[in-house]
């Protein structure tokens, strides 16, 4: 049901009549609503604009602490690895301190059984000593 051409003119004619009766003012009203819903529209589709990269903002930032939190992740886990690698480091050492710990200790009882040998060497060596003496002295005396 489309309109016939005279109906199109006729209605152009009602709206510039209309137009044209009304005051000064009252088009000017009309002008500055026109002007305030104008700008009230680019005002919320910058606020739409703006909402929306917030938005994809938010998402970028979410998206990066995800990074560092799996860098985190790793890195614990490579600390976890490395202590780990320290901590069989430091058995190793406690067990060749405990090998040094046993040889000084044969050493130790080595050293001790040659010290009690040389002990007794010095009381037989102490011991001849007083009887060769002995019997030097005797030996003197029965010449004299």
């Amino acid at each position: 049901m489309a309109l016939a051409q005279e109906d199109i003119e006729q209605i152009q004619w009602l709206i510039k009549k209309t137009l044209s009766e009304t005051p000064e003012a009252l088009n000017a009203n009309v002008r500055y609503e026109l002007d305030l819903r104008e700008r009230t529209i680019r005002v919320e589709e910058e606020l739409k604009h703006q909402r929306e990269l917030m938005t994809e903002g938010f998402k970028q930032m979410e998206k990066r602490f995800e990074q560092v939190d799996k860098r985190f992740e790793q890195m614990h886990h490579d600390m976890n690895k490395r202590f780990d690698q320290v901590e069989k480091r430091f058995e190793q050492v406690d067990k060749r301190f405990e090998q040094v710990d046993k040889r000084f200790e044969q050493q130790h009882q080595e050293i001790m059984g040659l010290h009690h040998e040389i002990k007794l060497l010095m009381r037989w060596g102490f011991g001849t000593l007083l009887a060769v003496g002995g019997l030097v002295v005797a030996l003197l005396r029965l010449t004299q």
